[in-house]
């Protein structure tokens, strides 16, 4: 693990907050162009990845904060250090699209075309974010299980799927929906190797009965556009 990468003065950069800096001007890049091929303007795409990035870390911070709320009052100073990790991922999406599609609507922009266009390069910005978790140490799998490096390369798989999708004629949500479908599908199945998240019930962790929710809701609408064409 190398948490630090380097010191800069009185500055540590930190390699878990360089690698989320790093995914998001990688998915904006990619975002952009895709954005100029459907006739949207690489600018709006700038600012609502903008939003739902600080919005998608508040809310994430949040979720993970509560989760370990016994903590976190014993040392409240701790809970602004997120350079240090320490965030939920479905903390982040909600209030991520949440914020994002306030900002969609508020421009008159249809949000599922905006949302098709912006899934696939989520996936691939939180491919690199997992790089992040590795070097950081968080997010770790039981034994020598790399969790984070398998996340990062099946988070990779996604992307590439969603991209081929994308590609082809569909309607609009399409895309989105099956983001969901996969990663809380990949979620689900990682959660058996991390060692990092406490059994609720069932034996499973609350991110596995979020995802077992979350699958179960966008396989419901994806079959709603199967029929819909039939």
């Amino acid at each position: 693990m190398h948490p630090e990468l380097c010191t800069i003065g009185p500055f540590t950069v930190y390699s878990y907050g360089a690698m989320l800096a790093l995914a998001f001007f990688v998915a904006v890049s990619f975002a952009s162009m895709e954005a100029k091929r459907q006739g949207l303007k690489p600018d709006f795409i700038f600012n609502l990845y903008f939003i739902v990035f600080i919005f998608g870390i508040i809310g994430a911070r949040i979720f993970f904060v509560l989760e370990n709320l016994s903590y976190y009052l014993k040392s409240p100073l701790e809970i602004i250090l997120v350079n240090r990790g320490g965030m939920s991922w479905f903390g982040g999406f909600f209030l991520g699209l949440a914020s994002g599609i306030i900002y969609i609507r508020r421009k008159n922009e249809r949000v599922y075309k905006v949302l098709d266009l912006g899934v696939p390069f989520l996936a691939l910005a939180q491919s690199l974010g997992r790089i992040g978790c590795f070097l950081n140490g968080c997010c770790f799998g039981k034994g020598l299980i790399p969790a984070q490096l398998i996340s990062s390369l099946l988070l990779l798989l996604i992307f590439v799927i969603l991209r081929l999708l994308q590609s082809k004629p569909h309607r609009e949500g399409q895309v989105f929906y099956a983001y969901l479908f996969l990663y809380s599908i990949k979620r689900f199945l990682m959660e058996f190797a991390r060692a990092d998240n406490k059994i609720i019930i069932f034996n499973l962790t609350l991110f596995q009965l979020i995802s077992i929710f979350v699958l179960v809701f966008s396989a419901f609408r994806l079959a709603s556009y199967l029929k819909k064409k039939k």
